[in-house]
């Protein structure tokens, strides 16, 4: 939402707007999960940035084609090994009308560092912004690296005076559940403005007149002037939705239903891999598990516990019947379409329940144990139900809590769980990230950590600086692989599998499916 006077200058553009346009377009959306917060630094995750990039806006900017093109920066360069130039349009507003400049990049970037900050992954190497002149800003870095392009992607910019003015310098506290302006308002410089939002129910955006977009031609395929995003949390009701025609798409869909909808002539399915990962993580930094029927020590300390539990998950099973062919088993902790994957760092674990019970017995462990296990509701509850009952099998009573993805998130952000599940997504497209906000020790992942289990191996850690360093591509590729094979020896966490994403939508609407599961409604046309 915007303040007073800035929904004031919005509704008499949109009235203009109205005028004149031939014909008002609406596109409704149902996914599962609603976006947490509008504040768009303070929590790294899918469906918050699902909506708040349809608002606000990067330097850069990744295509339906996934490769980086430009955004509020209309080109940019690495003018010395540590120093890349961005170059900004000249003429850009936000939605309440202010100016944007080199300012607001320095303000966002060093907001985006701030320990309240989640998206501190994306600013790591970061050691400042610089305002070079109005439209020109210099990122200094630490260290030389090449993905500042492709991290700037998911670096939304924010207007320095709005923030100050709503007392919003720093990014709410998500953890904590700190109550701040930009929770519930936004003002960026998108294709979209809120015009209402009731939270974990609906948003309703339109067009932003004053796009800079629509004069530089930016998006010529889309023509939608009203987007509603609808949480439908029940996957019944949201596919009911679709098949009313209530909604236009579904943006999670049930894997059960696929087949369904498949034979329906007046819908359709897109599906493919997801660059995303389902996996486990067990808490290991305690000496005792909370919850569990184990006192004085933590199971999960001991790799031959972890071991069990990995040869414990029949995962093809799972593919078979809970995913039903929408999941592809993993021993990797990316998928294939991350800079620094391998097939040898894809090795599973194999299915083995009678070493799962040896290994628990060697472990101290021969009647198993109980430990909490929580999960968000959304894309991957059923695999969790069928991990808890392959865990089971060899002796693992895991109590499985299936939580609303707002309460698990900030569980998870304040390292609470026992044992969890949670899928990862790699929007920079390199291993990097992976390895500093999940595998990395939280000393090294700072304000960007989500290793919610604080893994922690020292060797592992040492290899980080130098992946950092490097400058030749294979050297530091060989670099990720051997810092991989440290984690999976280990089994810090457990990969299961990459997602299939099937989206379904009515006959006339053209959305080109993407493996970051990202929605580009500017890009949507509907019929």
């Amino acid at each position: 939402m915007l303040g007073v006077a800035a929904a004031a200058l919005l509704s008499g553009q949109v009235a203009a707007q109205t005028a004149t346009a031939p014909q008002a377009r609406v596109f409704r959306m149902a996914t599962s999960v609603d976006a947490a917060t509008l504040d768009p630094h303070a929590t790294n995750a899918l469906f918050t940035f699902l909506v708040v990039h349809q608002v606000y806006e990067g330097l850069t900017h990744r295509g339906d084609d996934l490769k980086v093109q430009p955004g509020l920066a209309s080109r940019w360069e690495q003018v010395e090994p540590n120093r890349w130039r961005f170059h900004l349009r000249d003429g850009v507003r936000f939605a309440g009308g202010e100016a944007f400049d080199s300012d607001d990049v320095v303000f966002s970037i060093q907001r985006s560092l701030a320990p309240t900050s989640n998206y501190g992954i994306f600013v790591d190497t970061v050691a400042e912004a610089v305002a070079v002149d109005r439209l020109t800003v210099d990122i200094v870095t630490r260290v030389p690296d090449p993905v500042i392009p492709d991290k700037m992607t998911r670096v939304m910019m924010m207007d320095r005076g709005w923030a100050e003015t709503h007392r919003a310098t720093l990014p709410q506290n998500f953890a904590q559940r700190e109550e701040t302006f930009t929770v519930r308002n936004a003002n960026g410089t998108g294709p979209f403005v809120i015009r209402s939002r009731e939270a974990e129910q609906r948003t309703v955006m339109v067009r932003n007149p004053n796009w800079w977009g629509t004069a530089a031609g930016i998006a010529p395929r889309g023509n939608v002037t009203e987007y509603h995003h609808i949480t439908l949390t029940s996957d019944a009701t949201r596919m009911a939705a679709l098949l009313s025609g209530e909604v236009d798409m579904v943006h999670v869909v049930p894997v059960q239903d696929v087949a369904r909808i498949q034979r329906d002539p007046r819908l359709r399915i897109l599906e493919g891999q997801e660059n995303r990962t389902v996996w486990l993580g067990l808490r290991q930094d305690v000496d005792e598990l909370a919850g569990s029927d184990v006192r004085g020590r933590n199971p999960f300390k001991d790799l031959r516990v972890r071991q069990a539990i990995a040869h414990a998950l029949d995962l093809d099973a799972m593919r078979r019947t809970t995913l039903r062919g929408q999941g592809v088993p993993t021993g990797s902790m990316w998928t294939q379409f991350v800079n620094g994957w391998s097939q040898e760092g894809d090795r599973r674990t194999p299915y083995d329940p009678a070493r799962s019970r040896a290994l628990l017995a060697e472990a101290g462990y021969p009647n198993g144990f109980s430990v909490p296990f929580e999960c968000p509701t959304g894309t991957y509850d059923e695999a969790c139900q069928a991990v808890a009952g392959m865990l089971a099998r060899v002796g693992i009573r895991a109590q499985l809590t299936i939580q609303p993805n707002a309460v698990f998130s900030q569980r998870i952000r304040r390292q609470e769980p026992m044992m969890f599940a949670l899928s990862w997504g790699v929007p920079t497209f390199d291993a990097s990230y992976t390895l500093r906000a999940i595998m990395a020790s939280r000393s090294v992942g700072g304000a960007a950590t989500w290793n919610a289990g604080g893994y922690s191996n020292a060797e592992f850690d040492a290899l980080l600086p130098r992946i950092d360093v490097e400058g030749d591509p294979e050297a530091r590729r060989a670099l990720i692989r051997q810092a991989h094979a440290i984690h999976n020896a280990d089994l810090g966490h457990i990969p299961m599998y990459h997602m299939m994403i099937p989206w379904a939508h009515r006959a006339g609407v053209a959305i080109t499916h993407r493996a970051d599961n990202q929605v580009q409604v500017r890009e949507i046309r509907v019929e």
